[in-house]
């Protein structure tokens, strides 16, 4: 075997096994990973949906003020109070 068909399987092993001959990972494609990407094992590697369950929290917590809020003007309208007080009464006189 002669040093070009050498060079070529190693190229291929390393493209199989997704390492270099240094044992860094590459890509499929056959780069190496920038410094800044996400290589590395699954533990070491940051979470994608870290904090949207707090994302999450604060939506339903902006929805639920903003529900509370139209609550209380429709409650504060004198048609709701009248009904209101309307009902109260005729429960009371029972």
């Amino acid at each position: 075997m002669t040093n070009e068909d050498e060079g070529r399987a190693a190229a291929e092993s390393e493209q199989e096994s997704g390492t270099t001959g240094t044992g860094a990972r590459v890509s499929a494609d056959g780069r190496e990973p920038s410094a800044g990407s996400a290589a590395g094992p699954p533990s070491e590697r940051p979470d994608p949906e870290a904090g949207l369950a707090t994302a999450e929290y604060a939506v339903a917590t902006v929805a639920a003020v903003g529900f509370a809020g139209l609550l209380i003007a429709v409650l504060k309208s004198g048609t709701v109070r009248g009904l209101l007080e309307n009902i109260i009464s005729s429960a009371l006189s029972i």
